[in-house]
């Protein structure tokens, strides 16, 4: 027997590696290789594979040890921060996929506890390729990926329910006590010991594990706590998968949460890849061959039917049109907790074999769809974007553009227009108020901007890629924008439209990669800030400063790598000359803008004896004197305090100058 199951386990090992490097070129979902490892290796493929009941077991510890890492990867404090997203949006879109597959499932003449219970199977995505695709998209921080994994979230809390009332649904209390009181009664028992343990116990006993810096008895202990809870559970009469998600959830309120995951993954991902398997060694590959052309139908339904309920979902918590589309599509496949769901339905009879067939097929085919879709999504959101039936102002969600309170349309003029409200907006919006100057703000979380309209920020709510909301933000009339969210392809959207709508203002974007800045200028982009290249700037400067290299040496680094690299990034980027941009025509120059500071030696003198032409090849084109700008100033023209100097010089020479606008510098270097 034991021969049988490392033969079994091989075979299944050797046909995943296969499989899955073809998988992983075709950008296909692993999670459908290990399905289709299974069709094939299984009783309905080659029968490769003898010990179908071992296989199980070890699969039914990768179910455990998800459960247990939805628990632990759960912080009752991050889910908080998204509390409406998660509450609202996840459980309407559950309650809403539910009523609809329902409805749908009567119709086909199910019986209605059947019809429910594929609700309950319908209504889960698949968290594993949802944020993979997002991840690999760089999207997990934009607006949709917000939605998405909100939504994802609360559908993994309520497989928990749904596991206790999958037996009730089937008429069967065995194990579960006589009634329901009495299963929610043990329920509410076990939820306190973990409340408590999670506060008292578990805490402690971590801690003193975690002091001896033993790797091996910290796991131990991790596995001891999920199998003691899953079994107290089981115990009780409820199931092993509820057990383990409390488990987790006693891990997560402890400082060691992150820990116990990283030790746990690497076994998580190699026992639910046996769990995959052995659901695709379920499925019978002939049953898909004669139904093929209806499971395909069925398949496009499902598709169809969780992308308009999911959609519709985030369109009421107020999120753009747009926005909506590309969430819908994303949340439309079937999820790998309803594998786990099904395989109890089927044994409480809830489903019968046939239906369980077809299950498993139109769920691989959803899933097989969905990095497809995902690709997609952009290119139909664009599309019912333009769509000429669809009205404007449906496309710009539930809330309309409006400025903040005492704020007008026509009174924006020369101001700078801020994309997202994350941190980096955070961070510009407080130096502009700071420095003056008049800003507006756009955002696509509703909730943030209730909350910082109510506390006046002048912010509002839209989609910076509608025509009608930059012409609402004045964008022809605006100096600057400045594109600061996370989604590179809607950054590419916004600076097209800027750029088509006023030619003349100066477009600012950030991006996280050196690989999106040609694509960024080519659009129209003036300047392209990238975290990679920033980042490695500043980590060399910290590295220069751990070896006492004097601090202006770093800055006139800093100031040359600045000016050479994103000079060369520009020529990368293939930009056209354009003789309205003075650094692109004067190679090596760049402008910056230095206030005068009190006690500094420029102050009382005329610019000609301050020597910024003739001792440093730095030449003053204005001068900012609090209202006033003082353009092309004469030479006899006297400096004063606080006066803000616009110059124009190589890298070298303007570091060189820094130094005379500072306080306390007396004497010229």
């Amino acid at each position: 027997m034991e021969d049988s199951l490392l033969t079994d386990i091989n075979i299944i090992f050797g046909m995943s590696i296969f499989i899955l490097l073809i998988f992983y070129r075709l950008r296909i979902p692993l999670v459908v290789g290990f399905l289709l490892t299974g069709i094939i290796v299984g009783p309905h493929g080659l029968g490769a594979v003898t010990s179908l009941e071992q296989v199980e077991t070890v699969s039914d510890i990768g179910v455990i040890l998800l459960m247990f890492t939805i628990g632990a990867e759960l912080s009752l404090r991050d889910l908080w921060e998204i509390k409406r997203s998660v509450l609202i949006g996840g459980s309407l879109q559950v309650v809403l996929t539910i009523i609809a597959t329902y409805y749908l499932a009567m119709k086909m003449g199910m019986n209605a506890p059947s019809a429910l219970f594929i609700g309950f199977l319908i209504s889960l995505s698949s968290t594993a390729i949802v944020l993979k695709q997002l991840q690999e998209r760089s999207e997990i921080y934009t607006p949709q990926g917000s939605i998405s994994l909100a939504i994802l979230i609360f559908q993994d809390i309520v497989t928990v329910p749904m596991i206790l009332l999958t037996p009730v649904l089937a008429g069967s209390t065995d194990g579960f006590g006589s009634s329901l009181p009495i299963l929610l009664i043990k329920a509410m028992l076990i939820i306190s010991i973990v409340v408590v343990s999670a506060r008292t116990f578990v805490p402690y006993l971590l801690y003193q594990i975690a002091k001896t810096r033993n790797r091996e008895l910290f796991l131990l202990s991790i596995v001891f706590i999920g199998l003691t809870v899953a079994w107290i559970t089981a115990y009780i009469g409820l199931s092993l998968a509820l057990g383990a998600f409390l488990a987790g959830l006693i891990i997560s309120e402890s400082e060691y949460s992150h820990q116990a995951l990283g030790n746990l993954m690497p076994f998580k991902d190699m026992f639910m890849s046996f769990f995959f398997v052995s659901i695709g060694m379920l499925l019978d590959i002939h049953n898909v061959f004669v139904n093929f052309t209806w499971l395909i139908y069925m398949a496009l339904v499902v598709l169809l039917l969780k992308a308009t309920v999911s959609g519709a979902v985030t369109y009421l918590l107020g999120y753009p049109f747009r926005t909506a589309i590309l969430v819908g599509l994303a949340l439309g496949q079937v999820g790998e907790f309803s594998f786990v769901l099904s395989k109890t339905g089927l044994d409480l009879g809830l489903l019968d074999s046939t239906t369980y067939q077809s299950f498993l097929a139109v769920s691989i085919i959803t899933m097989g769809a969905t990095s497809i879709v995902i690709e997609m999504s952009p290119r139909v959101a664009d599309m019912a974007q333009k769509a000429p039936h669809i009205p404007e102002r449906m496309k710009q969600g539930l809330y309309a553009a409006k400025l903040a309170p005492g704020k007008k349309e026509e009174e924006l003029s020369d101001h700078a227009i801020i994309v997202g409200f994350g941190f980096n907006g955070k961070t510009i919006s407080k130096a502009a108020r700071a420095s003056g100057i008049p800003y507006v703000i756009l955002e696509m979380n509703p909730d943030t901007v209730k909350k910082e309209r109510a506390m006046g920020e002048n912010i509002c709510f839209g989609d910076a890629t509608q025509y009608s909301i930059m012409q609402h933000v004045s964008i022809a009339k605006a100096r600057v924008i400045v594109i600061g969210i996370s989604d590179p392809l809607a950054t590419r959207k916004i600076i097209d439209l800027a750029r088509k709508m006023s030619p003349n203002v100066y477009i600012i974007a950030r991006t996280r990669f050196l690989s999106e800045m040609g694509p960024l200028y080519q659009l129209g982009a003036d300047e392209v800030v990238t975290e990679e290249y920033e980042t490695s700037i500043e980590v060399f400067a910290r590295l220069m400063e751990r070896y006492l290299v004097p601090r202006d040496q770093i800055e006139k680094f800093i100031d040359e790598v600045r000016a050479d690299g994103y000079k060369m990034l520009r020529s990368y980027a293939g930009e056209e000359i354009n003789a309205g941009k003075i650094q692109t025509c004067l190679p090596g120059m760049q402008m910056l803008s230095l206030k005068v500071e009190r006690d500094s030696y420029l102050v009382g003198k005329a610019i000609a004896e301050t020597g910024l032409r003739k001792e440093y090849g730095v030449t003053l084109l204005a001068i900012q004197r609090k209202e006033n700008i003082i353009s092309n100033p004469d030479s006899n023209a006297v400096l004063e305090v606080n006066d803000l100097c616009i110059l124009l010089g190589s890298a070298e020479d303007t570091s060189k100058v820094r130094q005379l606008f500072k306080s306390n510098y007396l004497l010229k270097p």
